[in-house]
């Protein structure tokens, strides 16, 4: 995924700009390295692929610049994706990613995994900002540095609901594994 993902930085650079509530797109098709012994995506490559999509959407709306000079940098903090029909291989697919909202901690994306206009799969992720000098960039300080109106767009329910029942407790907390 490294070699993509740098053919990808550099394909989004001479790529057309788009502001940050736009849809990004990006045409891929599925490799060998993609597939598993059923000769589909494997389940697991639709996350991996997911962050071509985001820093793709990142560097044409001029975001990455901006966070690489402040030492910043996303990490994704949650994820689900959800599945309709199989990517098969050498199938060329779009993969479209837009940004759904925001809130106080985290900024989260929809992405879409397309053949012919129709949905194969969906993914959701919540991503957090942080810095290089230590801790977590905060939103609206993230917001203002890319330009980005927070209030443009409205995080559906669901996704503030859904986030808030996955989240595990901060990392300098405990969280033991107790199955009982």
């Amino acid at each position: 995924m490294i070699l993509r993902t740098i053919i990808w930085l550099l394909r989004s650079r001479r790529s057309p700009q788009l502001s940050v509530n736009e849809v990004g797109r990006i045409r891929l098709r599925v490799l060998p390295t993609d597939i598993d012994t059923l000769g589909h995506i494997n389940n697991g490559m639709y996350l991996s692929l997911m962050d071509l999509g985001r820093v793709d959407l990142l560097v044409r709306a001029g975001a990455l610049p901006v966070f690489r000079k402040r030492g910043w940098y996303p990490v994704v903090a949650s994820e689900t994706i959800t599945f309709r029909r199989s990517l098969e291989l050498w199938q060329k697919y779009t993969l479209e990613t837009r940004l759904i909202g925001v809130d106080a901690k985290a900024a989260y994306s929809e992405q879409r995994f397309v053949v012919d206009g129709e949905i194969y799969a969906v993914g959701f992720v919540k991503a957090r900002f942080l810095s290089k000098r230590g801790g977590t960039v905060d939103i609206t300080e993230l917001s203002d540095a890319i330009g980005y109106d927070t209030t443009s767009v409205q995080l559906p329910e669901w996704v503030a609901r859904w986030s808030t029942d996955v989240t595990l407790p901060p990392a300098r907390g405990t969280a033991i594994s107790d199955w009982a």
